[in-house]
């Protein structure tokens, strides 16, 4: 039986579309672990606001830890194939610490997720402007999206599968989006080391819904000090979109087939990351790309996989959403100290996000982003995790 914890109900109406790894819980075995759901402070920003945390534990040696700030993940610890535990996420040991330097670690992004070109699109004749944060570009809802905000903590449960909920409501015209937008983000983690991520969205104005999460993976763990650049990517997509030279979709839909951006095999990341000779590269230093997954959008189906051959741990993941963002993370750039003092480079994570195509407000052919008020928008991210010998 499900117990609840706490509530601050908020209610809803579909449309388409922790601590740090060093620490003693980290470090547990899986039989010394326990199924359930913990609930603390995790720190306090400059201005004052405090930051929750709740850490979900499945008993199986796997534990999530998600922070109110831009309900953001801040940890996922999960053993490797000797059943040593260690946590595969990037990000800071305080709260202001990810405001400070930026880049979504962990977060939940949107209203908008990725980018839309010089931050305009035009709904039923109106024009709007957004937040421009990314040269002459809107990303991931702007300076002020989403990600950036405190939210509350509507739900926490516990049993075989503990969860969270977090809520915000984002106000007319906040980073320049009509209507008032419910938003929710719910943290679900079973037995079998599945995390599964559930995004919902209503406005009581016709307006933009793109919500994923934008975490940075490392599967050798963070406590290895190893790039992601030797682990092995394949991606579940026959088509990507090309970018022009500010990371827009030129509206091209192109074959995967005899390029860098064919992953269907599974390939070692690093094998093509530094090919000069592709200008898609060039222009967005490394992998920064919209992959069309094969398959149903709206059906949860698997986009990728991810092996860390060294240590064996395993990541799939699923989603309905119809794209998948792949980010080898070039901007990565030794200016600031992450978890445990490590000094991040260009190269060491890497971000996986199911979405809708980049700039899909002003891509009639591009799957609708287009919320009108009476439906619900909603995202469904899977994070399976398991190990792999390689026998």
């Amino acid at each position: 039986m499900t117990g609840v914890l706490a509530i601050a109900g908020m209610g809803l109406l579909q449309a388409c579309s922790s601590g740090s790894a060093d620490n003693a819980e980290a470090d547990k075995t899986p039989e010394a672990q326990e199924s359930g759901a913990e609930r603390q402070v995790f720190g306090t920003l400059d201005n004052g606001t405090e930051v929750e945390e709740v850490t979900l534990t499945n008993g199986e040696g796997m534990s999530v830890s998600v922070m109110t700030l831009g309900a953001s993940l801040h940890a996922i610890n999960v053993p490797d194939a000797k059943g040593n535990v260690d946590d595969v996420l990037l990000g800071f040991d305080t709260p202001q610490e990810y405001l400070d330097n930026g880049n979504f670690y962990g977060a939940t992004v949107g209203r908008f997720a990725n980018r839309i070109a010089k931050g305009q699109f035009s709904l039923d004749g109106k024009a709007y402007q957004l937040d421009v944060n990314d040269g002459p570009n809107s990303l991931h809802g702007g300076k002020d999206g989403i990600f950036s905000h405190v939210w509350k903590i509507a739900e926490v449960t516990e049993g075989d599968t503990p969860s969270v909920t977090m809520t915000y409501r984002s106000p007319d015209g906040e980073s320049g989006y009509p209507g008032n937008a419910d938003i929710t983000a719910t943290y679900a983690l079973s037995k079998d080391n599945k995390l599964t991520i559930t995004y919902k969205m209503t406005s009581d104005k016709p307006t933009l819904a793109n919500i994923s999460s934008h975490g940075y993976f490392n599967l050798a763990g963070v406590k290895a000090h190893k790039t992601a650049m030797d682990e092995v990517l394949t991606i579940d997509a026959s088509h990507y979109t090309p970018v022009d030279d500010t990371l827009i979709p030129t509206g091209e839909r192109a074959p995967v087939d005899g390029t860098v951006f064919d992953f269907r095999e599974g390939k070692v990341i690093g094998k093509d990351v530094r090919q000069g000779d592709v200008e898609q590269l060039r222009l967005t230093k490394g992998f920064d790309h919209n992959f069309v997954i094969d398959g149903k959008a709206g059906d949860v189906r698997r986009m990728a996989r991810l092996e860390d051959p060294e240590s064996g741990r395993v990541m799939e993941v699923w989603s309905s959403a119809p794209a998948l963002q792949f980010y080898s993370g070039n901007f990565i750039a030794a200016d600031f100290v992450g978890k445990n003092n490590v000094l991040y480079r260009q190269g060491d994570a890497v971000a996986l996000e199911p979405q809708l195509f980049p700039d899909a407000p002003n891509h009639p052919d591009f799957p609708s982003a287009r919320l009108d008020p009476g439906q619900e928008y909603r995202n469904t991210i899977q994070l399976k995790f398991s190990t792999d010998t390689g026998k």
